[in-house]
């Protein structure tokens, strides 16, 4: 155990003299990824998705026709950024991109409501953004139908009723919506806690197969092994270690943009989090050896590292639910730490769970870090076998 233990320490030192040697470890593991996390910082600063150009075409000009535009400009989403005078002149804005809604308020549109006659309002979206269209159509819908209900309001009123009476009219049944967790719907608390992390996974990958990999494109692999008494446990943890505590320094400044720079609420267990990402660290750095080992091949095992990595963010749930999912995806999904990630920071963030519900998450996790395990002999010969050395 105890020459085990100095081997590992003789690897890490070299591992360690490398780290300082080659520019390429200082840009993997810290400049991309610090300035990856300030990119996201700066893209979600505002949060919650504000004042979305759409059209107004007004036929009607009246005061009840404006007064209805001004309640749909005062929403949350939509701002009236253009009145036009055709819907030919709103498609062409729409086309261009210029707006993502086209608000029409009929002629007659005051008339028939003082004559009591039915009278509707036309509301085309783009369709192209589901996020943006859905929250441009609720805030519309509802100022819409709160100018509405102030007109029937304003009717039975005069009919006699008192003002309670008349809303119980308007609203027999009335529905409260409680958003738990996020009620600002602030995109920041959502998605920075989400691509923050798929870069610190990204950038992990890329910075554990490029260490392995270099071994073997400059031949070096057997003075590596050498340099861990030929144990290949010892020279395997001597290569990754100084790489995980330096990933893991690199979270902890994830962690403190995400809470105190960008505001995401912590309603959790920091500990939690802290554990959960030093698993993820550690399942991305066993997923890149047993790739770099089954490969051989620095370019090739950079390519399909970069690309497995990018494919969690689909099967992550965050953008399509993974329970919607057709099944077998569902399963796919499992193929990701990422995917138990984001539930523990999700979780421990936003929802304040107790700790145990996040134990599953940590422990399937934990599966990915036996990887190595199983490619062992693998990464073995073809680091002391030439014939697996020089390939780009």
């Amino acid at each position: 155990m105890r020459r085990a233990l100095e081997n590992t320490c003789a690897v890490m030192r070299r591992e360690v003299g490398r780290l300082g040697r080659q520019p390429m470890y200082m840009v993997l593991m810290v400049i991309l990824p610090v300035v990856s996390f300030a990119f996201f910082a700066l893209l979600f600063n505002q949060g919650a998705i504000r004042n979305v150009p759409i059209a107004i075409l007004d036929e009607d000009h009246t005061t009840l026709s404006r007064k209805v535009a001004q309640m749909i400009d005062d929403t949350p989403t939509a701002l009236v950024s253009y009145d036009v005078q055709s819907i030919d002149e709103g498609e062409r804005l729409m086309r261009e991109g210029k707006v993502m809604a086209i608000v029409q308020i009929p002629a007659f549109f005051e008339k028939n409501i003082l004559s009591n006659s039915q009278t509707h309002i036309e509301n085309y979206v783009s369709g192209t953004n589901i996020t943006v269209n859905g929250l441009l159509s609720k805030d519309i819908q509802t100022a819409v139908t709160t100018f509405s209900a102030g007109v029937q309001l304003q009717i039975l009123m005069k009919q006699g009723l008192t003002q309670q009476q008349a809303m119980a009219q308007i609203m027999p049944v009335r529905f409260d919506r409680h958003v738990l967790f996020n009620p600002h719907i602030n995109y920041g608390y959502y998605l920075s806690p989400s691509f923050m992390p798929m870069m610190l996974m990204i950038f992990t990958v890329m910075a554990t197969i490029f260490a392995i990999g270099t071994e073997l494109k400059y031949g070096t692999a057997r003075d590596w092994f050498r340099t861990g008494g030929d144990s290949t446990g010892a020279a395997l943890a001597g290569k990754v270690l100084p790489i995980t505590a330096v990933m893991f320094l690199i979270s902890l400044v994830m962690l403190v943009i995400i809470f105190k720079i960008v505001g995401t609420p912590l309603n959790g267990n920091l500990g939690v989090i802290l554990v959960g990402t030093l698993f993820f660290i550690l399942a991305y750095q066993s997923i890149a050896v047993l790739i770099v080992s089954l490969l051989a091949n620095l370019r090739l095992a950079l390519s399909i590292g970069g690309g497995y990595s990018v494919l969690a963010f689909t099967f992550s749930g965050l953008t399509f639910p993974i329970m919607a999912m057709w099944k077998p995806m569902q399963w796919v999904s499992c193929l990701f730490p990422f995917t138990f990630y984001t539930d523990i920071f999700v979780d421990q963030m936003l929802r304040g769970t107790p700790a145990v519900y996040s134990l599953p998450d940590l422990g399937y996790m934990l599966l990915f870090v036996v990887l190595p395990l199983l490619c062992l002999p693998r990464l073995k010969q073809v680091a002391t076998e030439e014939k697996f050395w020089g390939r780009l």
